[in-house]
């Protein structure tokens, strides 16, 4: 494959990821693939993917900042440190993990996201008829999820949605307009981290960011007038075969 033939395709991921993005979630799980099919290092494409899905992050959270305000009993004053401290913690991890360890994860870290994705909008409320968590429970989870956002990410704003329900947060609006700004959030320092440690391959990286923000903006449109639930449905069984086939992958070597 050439070169304009694989920021081709990269582009078109990019696209996908942020219409994905936009109406339901789960981009990573077509620009990691992507990036590891055109030959980077798992890491390497862990990395990159988590630059080229930055830009669309951005312009979704300026875009709901209007709805961003503190829950009941917590406040974005502690959870915005919290995931900061979380993401670089994460990023710095990953960059500590060995290139044949992460290939040996990446399968099973899949699997947690296309679980948390397809389950995670019912898990809150499932959860929350029998187990009910307090404020110092909640910080200790948060930058648990910041450090996971900041590794690996897949899924992490509707984990988060399902830990926030648990401790009592019910303002669905409140919750959806901090979900996107602390994921955004604890990206910006993994790409930094990324950035400096010299693991992104920024021409694949802003190829797909450019098409990610044109997937977002059109995803936005067009997603107001589709069943959410047919669309996670549809994207929980492309995870489902991403997902199979890292395992697939990480056993034939």
């Amino acid at each position: 494959m050439n070169l304009h033939h694989g920021l081709g395709l990269l582009a078109a991921a990019g696209f996908v990821a942020g219409m994905m993005n936009a109406v339901a979630g789960g981009g990573s799980f077509v620009t990691f693939p992507a990036l590891v099919a055109a030959g980077l290092p798992s890491v390497a494409a862990n990395a990159s993917s988590t630059v080229a899905l930055f830009p669309g992050q951005l312009t979704t959270a300026y875009a709901y900042r209007e709805q961003l305000r503190d829950f009941d009993t917590l406040s974005m004053r502690l959870l915005v440190p919290l995931s900061l401290a979380g993401g670089v913690c994460g990023a710095l991890l990953l960059l500590l993990t060995p290139q044949s360890t992460f290939d040996r994860v990446i399968p099973w870290l899949l699997l947690a996201g296309t679980i948390a994705f397809a389950f995670g909008p019912r898990l809150g409320p499932d959860l929350r008829r029998f187990l009910r968590i307090g404020g110092r429970t909640l910080v200790v989870l948060q930058f648990m999820l910041a450090v996971y956002g900041g590794y690996f990410g897949g899924a992490v704003g509707l984990l988060m949605l399902a830990v926030w329900t648990v401790f009592g947060v019910s303002d669905v609006r409140a919750m959806n307009a901090a979900r996107i700004l602390l994921v955004a959030v604890m990206n910006s320092v993994a790409v930094a981290t990324f950035a400096v440690a010299g693991k992104v391959f920024w021409l694949q990286a802003l190829t797909m960011g450019i098409a990610s923000v044109t997937g977002g903006y059109l995803g936005a449109r067009v997603g107001r007038r589709l069943d959410p639930s047919k669309l996670r449905v549809l994207i929980s069984c492309f995870n489902v075969a991403i997902t199979a086939a890292f395992f697939w992958r990480a056993f034939q070597r």
